[in-house]
């Protein structure tokens, strides 16, 4: 039982409840918009609920990016699942980063926030593994060399990154860009990427 500004508040998972509405801020705000007040006031618990499950921002922010982290990986192997050769699924897998970082507005800029690097946060790093070994494994599949693999996860990253943050920025949005287009062009963008180096 916790206590709210209007009285008693029941929740069956409040530390489940604290990451999703973090999500959610952040999706709407961006992250200059998280504070541990705001999520606590959107959750409609007292300011100091979310300490009972989070001794600190930081280690609630670990959470929020092991959730993105896990919700990423997820999408990219959906993306993955759905072609059948190794060039599209590894370009489908950039374009399943843009479309859900410009939907959540979340991405490795929440993964690889300061202050998350530290070996307790042992969840988030099991979770970003997981997601960037999906992109390894492929690009080490359409590369010539393993050094050549690496640079091209890189380069996906970077440019499904760009991608989705040029979308949320308006850059793309002053040009008429929907979603949709964004992420097309976020796939043949990375499919170029790949063609350029591989192998198959």
């Amino acid at each position: 039982m916790i206590h709210d500004m209007g009285g008693k508040y029941h929740h069956g998972d409040l530390r489940a409840e604290l990451v999703r509405v973090s999500l959610d801020l952040i999706a709407e705000q961006g992250l200059g918009a998280f504070s541990v007040a705001e999520v606590a006031r959107r959750a409609k618990v007292s300011p100091g609920a979310p300490y009972r499950h989070f001794p600190d921002k930081e280690s609630l922010l670990a959470a929020i990016a092991a959730t993105v982290a896990c919700q990423l990986a997820d999408r990219v192997q959906e993306a993955v699942e759905a072609e059948s050769e190794p060039v599209a699924a590894l370009a489908a897998a950039a374009g399943a980063y843009t479309e859900y970082l410009i939907e959540r507005r979340a991405g490795m800029n929440i993964i690889y926030s300061d202050g998350l690097q530290g070996p307790e946060h042992a969840t988030l790093h099991e979770q970003t593994r997981r997601l960037t070994d999906q992109f390894v494994m492929l690009c080490l599949t359409v590369a010539d060399r393993p050094q050549d693999g690496l640079e091209l996860m890189e380069q996906l990253f970077t440019q499904a990154h760009g991608y989705g943050t040029f979308y949320l920025d308006g850059v793309f949005t002053k040009q008429g860009y929907s979603t949709e287009v964004v992420v097309r062009k976020s796939v043949e963008a990375a499919r170029a990427a790949i063609e350029g180096r591989t192998k198959m």
